[in-house]
């Protein structure tokens, strides 16, 4: 899928059509968006532009040299877009292509950063007037959707945090969800300095205009802020994770403890009951009395390993 936004009397029009890019120009045409291309749309692009775009395992490439690059002519950047879930994350690659003043964008997935920015685009281009101010409002949308991922991890981090606290029921269903909620956090923290790795090259480049170079400077600001506080928000579930396994170590004790104690007071009668069930004559009276006698002996002992075992124990 393919879609061109140019200039038009004044306003910002789209078409889906490649056979339109044989009448525009290279000041004519803002934004060129690629959702799933095919390659005759590939091929259409790269002729129009004489330049090649990167393929999908060279934008998926962790190395700097391919995260972002620069010729004489095109710019190529490379970086991940963080796709929440229901109960995980997962990283999208997404290039960008700037040759001309164009942007060329190449995604797999609807991202809402870039329905935000078409928008904007389609109600005032004049905000956004180059393919570089339309980069980095797609970055600084970008980064707003992260910090707003990341406020609301915090707070399921607070709620886990306030129902340990207050005593609530933790097990291995609960120390399975704030791991889950650590694997989140470790991500959002590769997707936020993925992007400060692009923002740094950017500003780093002489091919920018140079009055977007405050907007990077506070974008820039913003990554510095968000990575400190998922390092926060990192430590806190680490520490959160060690307290539920105190807390489940501790009442893996407390039973222990109760069996342990159980087994002491039946030893003594379990043991006399042991000496009497054997298959000789041990009588005591001789009589119908002697079971009633060994019943009274077994329960003297278990009062009796009772009283010691609480003894030894406040001395201790």
């Amino acid at each position: 899928m393919l879609e061109i936004f140019f200039k038009n009397k004044g306003q910002v029009a789209t078409t889906g059509e490649i056979d339109s890019l044989d009448q525009l120009g290279y000041d004519d045409v803002l934004w060129i968006d690629l959702w799933s291309p095919t390659g005759e749309e590939k091929r259409a692009i790269e002729s129009y532009l004489n330049t090649t775009i990167q393929s999908r395992a060279q934008a998926e490439e962790i190395e700097s040299s391919s995260r972002y690059s620069e010729n004489e002519t095109t710019i190529f950047a490379n970086t991940n877009f963080l796709i929440p879930g229901p109960d995980s994350y997962s990283m999208e690659a997404v290039s960008f292509m700037l040759c001309e003043g164009i942007i060329v964008t190449i995604r797999n997935v609807p991202l809402r950063s870039f329905t935000d920015i078409q928008r904007k685009l389609m109600a005032n281009y004049r905000l956004m007037p180059t393919g570089y101010h339309i980069l980095v409002g797609i970055l600084e949308n970008r980064i707003d959707l992260d910090a707003d991922m990341i406020e609301l991890m915090s707070k399921e981090v607070a709620q886990y945090s306030k129902t340990v606290s207050l005593g609530g029921t933790v097990g291995e269903e609960f120390l399975l969800d704030i791991t889950q909620l650590q694997e989140n956090t470790m991500l959002v923290r590769e997707n936020i300095v993925d992007k400060q790795r692009m923002i740094s090259s950017i500003m780093r480049s002489d091919k920018f205009p140079r009055d977007i170079l405050a907007k990077l400077n506070i974008l820039m600001r913003d990554v510095n802020s968000l990575i400190n506080h998922t390092n926060f928000s990192f430590e806190r579930l680490e520490y959160l994770q060690n307290t539920v396994i105190g807390l489940i170590n501790l009442e893996q004790n407390k039973l222990m403890r109760i069996f342990t104690y159980v087994s002491l007071l039946f030893m003594p009668p379990t043991l006399i009951a042991s000496i009497y069930g054997m298959n000789v004559d041990l009588p005591i009276f001789g009589g119908i009395f002697d079971f009633l006698v060994l019943v009274l002996v077994m329960l003297v002992s278990v009062f009796l390993a009772s009283f010691l075992f609480k003894k030894k124990k406040r001395k201790v």
